[in-house]
């Protein structure tokens, strides 16, 4: 399983690869640590360059945190609240959730877009309330781009160190990805059926 998600990042190419950092930001489904570790792997076997896999991954996480902040800043809370209520279980996403991440908001200094990148999925959602607040865009942009370069970085030099014990690795992990995969995709199967809106 590890060994064709390798194989699917070196196809992909960098294009495929800010394409599916893009989509993890949107749905939880896909994991940010697969994708990225697998692409450094194929990097460090010489199908794609570490440079280019990097910034590839840097833009396309980017392209969904700024499509996030865009959509509460234009929206507002109260109406995406409403909006949640309503289609949230695709995102499994309550309007209580929302409720949170702007209390955490407001609670921290705004240099929590900064850090809050580093731990997905906190991070994306974290721009919502970003949003929201009408951080100014310049400042936001500057903040999520230097948390997001960072955690695509980490993720992506370790999977193209871990090419030196591919044999070992392949062994090892091909079992754990199809593992990880599917707990995954069944969690959020099971957020979906069983998501509420008990409170909006």
């Amino acid at each position: 399983m590890f060994q064709t998600f390798i194989d699917l990042m070196g196809k992909a190419g960098y294009l495929g690869i800010a394409i599916m950092m893009f989509l993890e930001s949107l749905f939880p489904v896909f994991s940010s640590e697969l994708i990225l570790s697998s692409a450094g792997y194929s990097a460090g076997q010489g199908r794609l360059n570490l440079i280019g896999v990097i910034a590839a991954g840097t833009i396309g996480s980017l392209a969904g945190a700024v499509f996030w902040y865009g959509v509460a800043r234009r929206i507002g809370y109260v109406r995406l609240k409403r909006w949640v209520g309503r289609h949230g279980r695709w995102l499994t996403i309550r309007p209580r959730d929302l409720e949170r991440l702007n209390r955490y908001f407001d609670t921290h200094s705004r240099s929590v877009v900064l850090f809050g990148r580093l731990f997905p999925p906190v991070g994306t959602l974290i721009c919502i309330p970003a949003g929201f607040a009408a951080m100014r865009v310049p400042r936001f942009v500057l903040f999520v781009t230097v948390g997001t370069a960072l955690w695509v970085t980490l993720l992506t030099m370790a999977g193209y160190y871990l090419q030196g014990f591919h044999d070992r690795i392949v062994a090892w992990l091909d079992p754990l990805a199809a593992i990880v995969l599917s707990v995954l995709v069944l969690t959020y199967l099971y957020r979906v059926v069983t998501w509420r809106c008990d409170d909006a």
